[in-house]
């Protein structure tokens, strides 16, 4: 048996941008020759796309690091390195996914084969073609390719069905759904028989279908974390109608009124959008003896607009009804809209500056100098020859880092350390 799998973490990380070349042509005819090294690729992106034909995330248990690979160097003659291929993760329609440092949700992917990129390929650095000037003609200058990004993800799958199976345990959300779809259920006569969603296909006559999704049984305090129920309340937030099932079996020992609010007050506390949903009450078990004297009592307490379709699952008894009914009812639901909320709406006020590095006194002659953009200039710099080298320099100049080191009571030969790069302050 497949296990359900609805919650996972996972790390990925895209692919470095290919380096510029240095290289010169020095073809026979060519007077006086030039630069001619070639673009780096760009490297390979990590994208996540939903397959509708999947329902469950067990594939992450085994694994849960995805690498890209990086794009190729830049070649002699003006060449550009080619781009690597991005990766593909397949995910089940419905899974959203957040940045698991921040919390921020990155995306959501409702729709069969939508794609997210979670994980851009770095930038191709630029080869010495482009570093040419009338001062210049000779450049020994090319840039490395920007370093992939790694970010660790939390995907969350919420299934997406048509109409959900809510109730207490053993209410027989199960049964139903064996009896009105072709799906297989573990069914026995205990509490949390259901230890995941199970999901079902219905085919009326009439041509009509619709996907229904048994979910584990509900108890009071689910919301906030009581039982089983809070690992699977998130699925009913994609279920368009609500098939509420209620016990009438006399010797329960349960009170079918209260089981019906306990629920529905479960269900507003997680999200208070599921109770204005079409929702159609379905009390079970009418094969018992008692059990029409109990939904009596039942109907007189409920409102009389509310819809209700009493069933035996055992006996078949009103499961054709129910489903045309639900058929019905679903056809003239409102399709529910997922709106991905991130945070890129921001008020504005003003802030000072922050500062583009920070610079720290490591020991007596020693200094370390932080920051990211000052990190990132020197993962893209080429510092195999010396043009290079002093492009560096001069951009830390005009950063301000040298005089910032100065004032920092840096002299000549003391050492600057920027990442794993240490050189003679002069």
């Amino acid at each position: 048996m497949l296990m359900f799998v609805d919650n996972v973490k996972i790390t990925v990380k895209s692919g470095k941008g290919g380096d510029g070349a240095v290289a010169f042509r020095h073809e026979k005819y060519v007077p006086l020759g030039g630069p001619s090294g070639g673009d780096g690729g760009r490297g390979g992106d990590i994208i996540l796309k939903a397959n509708e034909g999947m329902n469950t995330l067990m594939d992450f248990r085994y694994k849960r690091i995805f690498k890209a690979q990086p794009g190729q160097n830049g070649q002699i003659k003006g060449m550009y390195g080619h781009k690597a291929d991005p990766v593909y993760i397949v995910v089940p329609t419905g899974t959203s996914v957040y940045d698991e440092d921040s919390g921020r949700l990155v995306g959501d992917l409702t729709e069969n084969n939508q794609e997210l990129i979670v994980a851009k390929g770095g930038d191709g650095g630029r080869g010495n073609i482009h570093f040419a000037t009338s001062k210049n003609q000779a450049p020994e200058v090319a840039e490395n390719g920007e370093p992939g990004q790694e970010k660790h993800l939390k995907l969350e799958l919420k299934l997406i069905a048509d109409v959900g199976l809510v109730g207490f345990p053993s209410v027989g959300k199960s049964t139903l759904l064996s009896v009105a779809t072709s799906a297989k259920p573990k069914i026995a006569a205990y509490h949390f028989t259901t230890l995941s969603p199970n999901l079902g296909m219905v085919k009326l006559e009439n041509g009509q279908d619709f996907v229904i999704a048994d979910l584990p049984g509900l108890i009071e305090g689910a919301s906030n974390g009581v039982g089983l129920g809070i690992q699977f309340l998130r699925h009913v937030e994609r279920t368009r109608v609500i098939l509420h099932l209620v016990d009438m079996d006399p010797n329960n020992g349960r009170e079918p009124y209260e089981d019906y609010l306990a629920i529905r007050k479960e269900l507003g506390n997680y999200d208070a959008n599921v109770l204005k949903r079409p929702e159609i009450i379905v009390p079970t078990k009418l094969d018992i003896p008692g059990s029409e004297e109990r939904l009596a009592e039942f109907k007189k307490k409920l409102d009389t607009d509310v819809d209700i379709f009493p069933i035996s699952s055992i006996q078949h008894t009103g499961v054709k009804d129910l489903m045309n009914h639900t058929s019905e009812v679903l056809s003239k639901a409102e399709p529910i809209h997922f709106d991905v909320q991130t945070d890129d709406s921001k008020e504005y006020n003003f802030e000072p500056e922050k500062k583009q590095f920070t610079i720290e006194k490591d020991a007596e002659h020693s200094f370390v100098v932080k920051g990211d953009r000052v990190e990132l200039l020197l993962q893209r710099t080429n510092l195999d020859h010396q043009d290079g080298i002093m492009r560096f320099a001069r951009q830390l100049k005009s950063m301000g880092i040298e005089d910032a080191l100065i004032e920092a009571g840096a002299e000549s030969g003391d050492s600057v350390t920027i990442l794993d790069f240490t050189f003679e302050f002069i």
